[in-house]
């Protein structure tokens, strides 16, 4: 029986916890008090306590220093747990809390011999956090939470040393998990043991971006006591965040940026280089900037591998425009998931890299409070009986459906031919059409650009007779040769060619105050509401993919291509979910280098494709393309 078949606490105790309006105690414990089926505000944040507490990471010593390494954790807790109330406890775990050093990214541009050339010094630009700035805090603790920020191995106070997801990193936040339930040894700054009489032992584990790829990694090891997590822009494999099918890729925004500039990035320990500087080298000379392989090095930072294990419960939230973790993280998560039948829901949203606090703040704190009461207070909260799936399909304007992609999709083919048309039938008979490889052009200029172009291939629909709605993964089917050069890249790029009002990625405030949590000095417990940015564009990329085509058969193993052979190609797209609008145009563009994510090669690479070959699959869920 899978441990959320039931509640986590006896139906006896949630009877009389729905009944008194707390959870059982004796007369002189404390208790948090419950209506309407929610945890209700009614400890003090003011007077909460705050303890820092050093877990010790049995069996792991990543600096070689003769001791097991030991993570920091910062804990905020309601007061009457000195008295003998028991509390779960909401985690985040991070390497950014003591900030990020500044470091060189690596070079994009590619010499004749394969070789990096120079590149400039660039800035990472990823935000630190201070302990309880954010709104776990004002939030939760009040309601009957305790609170647990995680700082990681080789970050702040913590020892240890950072690689970039690899299982040590997993092991910190882990530890702590162990220390809550009386697995592992805590100590405070003098030393002194420390224990969480105060913990019930149950944990959820939320964050963003590098905080929300720990929860994911964590749940992969099934530790004990960690009953549910919520990802937001999370990593599932950190193969699929710097590689794309044997292809050399950047994260959006950050071109040259690797597993070594990130575990860089993170040192913040004292004595960081001395300790760690061996083993930052070794990654840089291991993930392979040069072939783009998958490889055991990659391997051990595939949480995939795992998804068999994981316990917890899962509310994964991340942004349909987000380029920077891109979707496939999300999506082959979920998908694998699903396969093992794990209690799931979903947030998708039109915005990009971002925390769903600062885009939909009041309904992400019903269900985010309903989930947690649910899966570590035991309380039918009824969050499990509404939809799982919450897809943003426009600015502000959200849908809530069954489950995700949307029941119904099915498989749609589409078929390149002459003429730059996108068909619904194959025209094998289609001429061969060539394009030559460049450098220095981004994806938006050879999309804007007019007819005929001598850097790309784009073909397009006639003016769409209906809404066509994709949820899903498609893929593309390239027939092509390539000669006279060095580029092994084919792109593809996903393109709705029609005026509209669309979602620049930025937030824009609404000018309405909203307090959401118990304020103290320095904190009010209050944000401003904002919403997504629009501005009216001519299309939009919806999504895009990449292969080395090296990589064409596997991709861990490089394999050459002779000069002018034609070789069948498939590849997939980042998932996504879209509607492409009645009287717009739905297109495929095809090139070779990525400027802003694919390292680029020296230009003149020819790429002759066969469109009657050629095909594109989209996971279409109603209308039909005539």
């Amino acid at each position: 029986m899978h441990p959320w078949k039931a509640l986590a606490v006896p139906l006896a105790a949630l009877l009389v916890a729905t009944m008194t309006g707390a959870t059982p105690a004796t007369a002189d414990t404390p208790a948090i008090k419950i209506e309407n089926n929610a945890t209700q505000p009614v400890f003090s944040r003011a007077d909460a306590i705050m303890q820092t507490v050093f877990v010790e990471v049995a069996g792991t010593d990543s600096d070689n220093d003769g001791r097991p390494d030991r993570v920091a954790v910062d804990i905020l807790r309601p007061k009457e747990t000195d008295q003998g109330l028991k509390v779960p406890v909401i985690m985040e775990a991070s390497p950014y809390f003591a900030g990020g050093n500044d470091v060189a990214n690596h070079p994009v541009d590619v010499d004749e011999n394969g070789n990096p050339l120079p590149t400039l010094r660039a800035q990472i630009n990823k935000l630190a956090a201070e302990p309880f700035d954010g709104y776990y805090d004002n939030y939760f603790v009040p309601r009957g939470y305790a609170v647990a920020l995680v700082e990681n191995l080789g970050s702040g106070r913590a020892t240890g040393c950072p690689t970039s997801g690899d299982v040590n990193e997993t092991a910190g936040p882990k530890a702590a998990i162990d220390w809550l339930n009386g697995r592992a040894r805590g100590f405070d700054a003098d030393g002194n043991p420390v224990e969480a009489t105060w913990s019930t032992g149950k944990v959820g584990m939320i964050g963003v971006s590098y905080n929300g790829t720990l929860p994911n990694a964590v749940a992969a090891t099934g530790v004990k006591g960690l009953e549910t997590i919520v990802p937001i822009a999370a990593i599932s494999s950190w193969y699929d965040y710097y590689r794309a099918n044997g292809g050399v890729l950047a994260p959006g925004g950050y071109q040259g940026e690797d597993l070594d500039v990130l575990a860089k990035y993170v040192l913040t320990r004292e004595n960081g280089q001395e300790a760690c500087g061996a083993l930052i080298d070794q990654i840089a000379a291991t993930q392979d900037r040069i072939t783009g392989d998958y490889s055991p090095f990659w391997d051990a930072r595939n949480y995939m591998n795992d998804v068999r294990k994981v316990k917890a419960s899962v509310f994964l939230v991340h942004g349909l425009n987000d380029w920077n973790v891109k979707t496939k993280q999300f999506a082959q998560w979920w998908y694998a998931l699903a396969k093992q039948k794990v209690p799931r829901k979903i947030w998708l949203h039109q915005g990009t890299h971002m925390n769903p606090f600062n885009l939909r703040t009041v309904e992400w704190l019903r269900q985010l409070h309903g989930w947690f009461d649910y899966w570590l207070h035991g309380i039918d909260s009824g969050i499990m009986r509404e939809p799982q799936a919450d897809v943003e399909i426009a600015a502000g304007q959200w849908e809530r459906h069954a489950s995700w992609p949307l029941p119904g999709t099915a498989t749609v083919p589409l078929f390149p031919g002459s003429g730059s048309k996108l068909n619904l039938l194959p025209r094998p008979l289609s001429p061969k059409e060539s394009f030559v490889d460049q450098k220095a052009r981004t994806a938006e200029e050879l999309v804007e650009a007019t007819g005929q172009d001598p850097n790309r291939l784009a073909y397009t629909t006639g003016a769409l007779p209906t809404d066509v709605r994709i949820s899903g993964t498609p893929t593309v089917s390239v027939r092509a040769s390539f000669k006279d050069g060095a580029s092994p890249y084919l792109t593809a790029l996903l393109v709705d060619y029609g005026t509209d009002v669309r979602p620049t990625g930025s937030l824009v405030s609404t000018g309405q105050n909203y307090c959401y949590g118990q304020g103290i000095p320095g904190d009010t417990g209050c944000t401003t509401l904002r919403t997504l940015g629009t501005a009216t564009t001519p299309y939009k990329i919806v999504t895009r993919g990449w292969l080395d085509v090296r990589n064409r058969n596997h991709e861990d193993r490089t394999e050459p291509l002779r000069a002018g052979k034609d070789y069948s190609f498939t590849w997939d797209f980042q998932p996504t979910d879209y509607l492409f609008k009645k009287g717009h145009r739905l297109g495929l563009v095809i090139m070779s280098t990525d400027y802003d994510y694919t390292l680029r090669y020296p230009p003149g690479t020819k790429i002759t494709v066969s469109p009657g070959h050629s095909s594109l699959r989209l996971p279409v869920t109603f209308g039909r393309l005539h």
